[in-house]
C-alpha cells in the first residue's frame, strides 16, 4: 500500500511568479525542489556555466595538472584506467581525448567486467609495469585500491586518482578512520579536507575537471574546455546523479549541445535510435541512449562504447551505435528473464519476508544483477542485492531505498566480503560462495528498517484540479527540466474524478486511455500506462477515484492535446 504525502514547503508564490513571470504553480514547484531564495530560484532557473564551480577548488587538482606537466613535457608513458559503466567509459573518453590535445603520450585500459572486474587490480599494476608505463590515472575508481595504489608506487610508478565514491573507512573505538590510498594526487571532491562544494559529481565530472584545470594551464580557449559538457551530461545522468545546482546547469548545457553534437559516435547513437531531429532530454539519456553505451561494458567489453565515443568518420560511428542498440536489445531481454527468475524465488523461499532482499541467482550474466536488483526494488521496496557465480567465487550488486545507506551497512559486514564499494543507494561487492546465506542473515539482524520506511511514498507537489490545467501551465513545465533524480517531474492530485469512455491499447494491453471529469464538470483526455486490465477492473468498479498525475501535450498526426498522464490512483 503506497502512502501519499502532498509538500508543504512555504514561500511567497504569488511574488516569485511575478518577479520571474511564471505562473505560481511552477513557483511552487521549484520551492518543493528545494529552492530558496530569489538569487537560488534565478540561477534553478537561469543559471549558467559561469556560475558552476572552478575546478581549482578541488584537492590535489594543482598537484595533478604540475605532475602531468611534467609527465607529458619529458614524453612519459600515460595509461588511464577506467570503468566499464556509462560515468567510467565517458570519463575516460574525456581524459583520453584532452591528454591526447595536450601532446600526452598515452593509452586506456578499461577493466573488463568478468575478467578483471571493477577497478584497479594487482594484475593491472603488474601490466602497466610489464608496459613501462610511468603514471596511472584513474577514473572513476582508485579510491579503495590502497594496496594497489601502494604495489604501483612500490614499482616506481606515479598515481593520480580521479573518483566520487565513497571514502572507505572504519569505525574504532578512537572514531571514525577514513582509509586514503597513497597516491601522489587524489581528486576526489567526498575527501574530509576538500574545499570543492559540489560533493556529489560523478567520475566523468571529476575527470572533466581535471582536463579543465590542464586546459587554463596550457591557455587553451574556454570553447573547447565546454565541448566535454554533453559527455559529462551524458554521465551525470546515466550515473543518476541529483540534478540539483551545479549538475543541473551541466545536464542543460550538455543537452543543449547534444542535439547538435559534432561529435561522430553520439551523433551516431542518436541517429541508430531514431532520435535524429529530436529535442534530445535527460529521459533520452537515461533510458535510451545511456544503456547503449552501459550495454557494451554488460555484455561485451566497454571498449566497444569508447570506440564509439572516439570514432574519427561516420560510418565507424554508425557500425559502431548499431552495434550497441542490438547488445541493448539483447540486454534487455535477459534482464526481463533474470528478474523473473528471481521473483520465482523470492515468492518460493520466503525471502519476501526480509526486510532486505538478498537473492542468488548463480546463472544470470553478472552485468545484470544491478539492473534486476533496481527492477525488484521497485517491485518490493526494499532494498535488494543480487548476487551471481564469478570465476572467483560471487560477485554482486545492490539497489536501496532512501532509508538504507547500502554503503554503510556493507561496512557492518565487511568481515564477509571479499570487495566491496559504492554510494548509500548503490553498491558492488563479492564474497566467498560460502558467505552468501550468512551475509543474507546478517544484514537482516543488523537491520533497523521500521514499516514506515518499507511504505512507497508517493510525494505530491500540488492536490490541483483538472479544471486548472492549461496549455500555457504545461508549457511552462518545461523550465523545470532535466527532469531526473533530485529534480523529479512534477506530480499532482485529484480525488473524485469520474472516469469516461475507457480503452484498452497496446499489444500487451499496458495503455489506457479515457476521458477524466471532475466535480466541477470539467474534463480532460487521460492516459495510463502500466497493467491494463488491472487498471480497467479497478475504476470500472468505482464511482470516482483519487489519481495523481503530470500534464503534457499529446501530438498524433500532426494534432496536438492536452492530457493527463495518471501515475498512481485508487
Amino acid at each position: 500500500m503506497e502512502k501519499w504525502v502532498v509538500m508543504a514547503k512555504k514561500a511567497d508564490f504569488q511574488e516569485i511568479g511575478r518577479t520571474f513571470g511564471i505562473d505560481p504553480v511552477i513557483a511552487r514547484l521549484i520551492r518543493n525542489r528545494d529552492v530558496e531564495g530569489m538569487d537560488n530560484i534565478r540561477s534553478y532557473l537561469y543559471g549558467t556555466m559561469e556560475e558552476i564551480p572552478s575546478p581549482w577548488l578541488l584537492k590535489d587538482i594543482d598537484t595533478a595538472v604540475e605532475i602531468l606537466k611534467q609527465k607529458i613535457d619529458s614524453g612519459e608513458k600515460i595509461r588511464i584506467i577506467g570503468d566499464y559503466d556509462i560515468d567510467g567509459v565517458t570519463a575516460t573518453y574525456i581524459l583520453l581525448t584532452g591528454l591526447k590535445r595536450l601532446g600526452a603520450k598515452v593509452d586506456i585500459y578499461i577493466p573488463d567486467r568478468v575478467k578483471d572486474g571493477y577497478g584497479l587490480h594487482s594484475q593491472l599494476i603488474e601490466k602497466a609495469l610489464k608496459d613501462q608505463i610511468d603514471t596511472i590515472i584513474t577514473c572513476d575508481n582508485g579510491i579503495a585500491a590502497s594496496e594497489e595504489i601502494a604495489q604501483a608506487k612500490a614499482g616506481g610508478m606515479t598515481v593520480i586518482v580521479t573518483d566520487h565514491h565513497d571514502i572507505p573507512y572504519e569505525d574504532t573505538e578512537e572514531g571514525r578512520r577514513w582509509i586514503l590510498p597513497e597516491a601522489d594526487a587524489l581528486i576526489n571532491p567526498k575527501q574530509q579536507d576538500c574545499p570543492y562544494p559540489n560533493k556529489n559529481i560523478c567520475g566523468a565530472v571529476v575527470a572533466w575537471k581535471l582536463i579543465w584545470a590542464l586546459y587554463e594551464t596550457w591557455g587553451i580557449n574556454r570553447e573547447e574546455i565546454l565541448e566535454f559538457s554533453e559527455a559529462a551530461a551524458v554521465a551525470t545522468v546515466g550515473d543518476v546523479m541529483d540534478l540539483q545546482g551545479e549538475n543541473r546547469i551541466i545536464v542543460k548545457e550538455g543537452l543543449k549541445r547534444l542535439a547538435c553534437t559534432k561529435n561522430k559516435g553520439f551523433k551516431a547513437l542518436i541517429n541508430a535510435n531514431g532520435l535524429e531531429g529530436d529535442r534530445i532530454t535527460a529521459y533520452h539519456v537515461g533510458f535510451v541512449l545511456g544503456p547503449c553505451i552501459n550495454a557494451s561494458g554488460r555484455l561485451d567489453t566497454a571498449s566497444r562504447a569508447l570506440s564509439l565515443l572516439c570514432a574519427a568518420d561516420g560510418d565507424t560511428a554508425a557500425k559502431e551505435a548499431g552495434d550497441l542498440v542490438a547488445l541493448n536489445q539483447s540486454r534487455k531481454a535477459m534482464t526481463e528473464e533474470g528478474k523473473e527468475e528471481a521473483i520465482r524465488l523470492i515468492e518460493n523461499a520466503g525471502l519476501y519476508k526480509d526486510p532486505v532482499l538478498v537473492v542468488y541467482l548463480p546463472d544470470c550474466h553478472e552485468s545484470l544483477a544491478g539492473i534486476i536488483a533496481g527492477r525488484l526494488r521497485e517491485k518490493y521496496y526494499k532494498p535488494v542485492f543480487v548476487l551471481t557465480r564469478s570465476e572467483t567465487g560471487v560477485k554482486g550488486s545492490g539497489r536501496s531505498i532512501e532509508a538504507y545507506s547500502m554503503y554503510d551497512e556493507l561496512v557492518k559486514c565487511r568481515e564477509l566480503l571479499e570487495q566491496f564499494g559504492g554510494h548509500p543507494m548503490a553498491a558492488g561487492l563479492s564474497m566467498k560462495e560460502e558467505n552468501v546465506e550468512p551475509f543474507r542473515k546478517r544484514l537482516n539482524e543488523i537491520c533497523t528498517l521500521t514499516e514506515e520506511d518499507l511504505t512507497p511514498k508517493v510525494t505530491i507537489d500540488v492536490p490541483m484540479p483538472v479544471s486548472y490545467l492549461s496549455r500555457e501551465l504545461t508549457d511552462q513545465l518545461s523550465v523545470l527540466e532535466p527532469f531526473g533524480k533530485g529534480n523529479t517531474k512534477p506530480l499532482f492530485a485529484q480525488k473524485g474524478l469520474r472516469v469516461l469512455n475507457m480503452r484498452i491499447f497496446g499489444k500487451n494491453q499496458n495503455v489506457v486511455k479515457m476521458r477524466l471529469v471532475d466535480p466541477s464538470g470539467a474534463s480532460v483526455d487521460g492516459v495510463y500506462f502500466g497493467n491494463g486490465q488491472e487498471f480497467f477492473q479497478y475504476v470500472s468498479g468505482r464511482e470516482t477515484v483519487s489519481v495523481t498525475y503530470y500534464p503534457e501535450i499529446n501530438v498524433y498526426q500532426g494534432r496536438e492535446s492536452l492530457q493527463a498522464v495518471i501515475r498512481n490512483y485508487f
